[in-house]
């Protein structure tokens, strides 16, 4: 393992943070421009902004051949963006929960989770699979562009978005020129940043004798989740709680369906999914979907404790990764202590959680 490797790495996700934050703010002024609301603005450009590094990634690793990281990339976000950025974000502030997310968008996110792995169950994703996953992310866009114009709460949404991104300013000179030049160029940052990290990130598979799967499941879906990570953890501190947890569902479904569609559609030929990831952390990324729905429903908020919860499970996520990867001795005792023990005692506990918040409700 060289120092290039490192340099790499380290370059590939300044530039796609970089890249995503120009290329966000760039084509929501852009967008302003033309006369569309900051709301749905909001709703599209800036949920497709935070998931952008997950699609470069994706799309570059996919058009290499290196079908491993595209898919470990988009599972791997999805259990840190709940896991991580959800649970540290809460523990940072408790977040507020909105009655739309546990109706509509999480069920929408569970059901994205289910169809992607049925789609992968016979061990690949094709260019049809892909055709329909990104079908999927337009109607779903498509649907929330049309609702949010049906909100009678849409005022409160615009000022809101519109002082976020500065798109209440004045317009200067050139400005359409200017900020065509911000999404280029965050574009571009994108293009590079994901060249670099995919090269760093598959020479360090090989330098640890790491699978390219298990590095797409850890370093890049971590480095590629800053974007929400800063997102939300800002949003919390701003007291806009519902925002930090709209980001992370978002971003979710906008990673099943728009980046491995994408993915999906541009490989050479269909993307093999690992026998690994099927049997594992595709059931993962499904339970901490549907683990969203007993712990947002109780109260509508996530509290610090299970915030902390959250966070501890993706650290045993992660050490079990690691473990059975690298062929450690004890790596099975852990994983079935994991699945004896603490995995039914957390369902027990969001059970009980569940029935005592729909008790408290009727």
């Amino acid at each position: 393992m060289t120092l290039m490797t490192f340099a790499y790495l380290i370059a590939g996700l300044v530039l796609l943070v970089a890249g995503a934050e120009v290329l966000v703010r760039g084509a929501a002024k852009l967008a302003a421009q033309f006369g569309i609301s900051p709301l749905v603005i909001g709703l599209t450009v800036v949920a497709f902004g935070t998931s952008a590094p997950e699609t470069a990634v994706s799309v570059q690793a996919a058009f290499n051949g290196s079908g491993d990281i595209a898919i470990g990339n988009v599972l791997g976000s999805n259990i840190a963006n709940v896991l991580l950025i959800l649970g540290m974000t809460a523990l940072v502030a408790p977040l507020v929960v909105s009655r739309q997310l546990i109706r509509l968008d999480v069920p929408i996110m569970i059901g994205a989770s289910l169809v992607t792995f049925g789609l992968a169950w016979d061990g690949e994703l094709s260019r049809i699979d892909g055709a329909l996953l990104f079908t999927a992310v337009v109607v779903y866009t498509l649907f929330l562009v049309i609702s949010s114009r049906r909100e009678s709460k849409a005022a409160g949404a615009d000022d809101e978005f519109a002082k976020e991104f500065g798109l209440d300013e004045p317009a200067k000179p050139h400005a359409a020129l200017i900020n065509a030049g911000l999404v280029i160029a965050g574009l571009v940052l994108l293009v590079v940043g994901s060249n670099f990290l995919v090269e760093g990130a598959v020479a360090l598979a090989r330098a640890l004798g790491l699978s390219e799967l298990v590095i797409g499941l850890t370093v890049i879906a971590i480095g590629t989740s800053l974007p929400e990570l800063a997102t939300s953890i800002m949003a919390a501190f701003r007291g806009e709680r519902d925002i930090a947890v709209g980001n992370i569902v978002g971003s979710n479904l906008f990673n099943l369906l728009c980046v491995l569609g994408l993915a999906s559609l541009v490989s050479p030929q269909a993307i093999s999914v690992s026998p690994n990831a099927l049997a594992f952390d595709f059931p993962v990324m499904i339970a901490v979907a549907v683990a969203c729905l007993p712990i947002f429903f109780a109260g509508y908020s996530i509290n610090r404790w299970e915030g902390a919860l959250f966070v501890a499970y993706y650290v045993a996520y992660t050490l079990y990764l690691v473990l059975t990867s690298t062929g450690r001795p004890f790596a099975e005792t852990f994983g079935d202590a994991m699945l004896g023990y603490a995995l039914p005692l957390t369902v027990i506990t969001l059970l009980v959680i569940a029935a005592r918040a729909w008790k408290t409700q009727r």
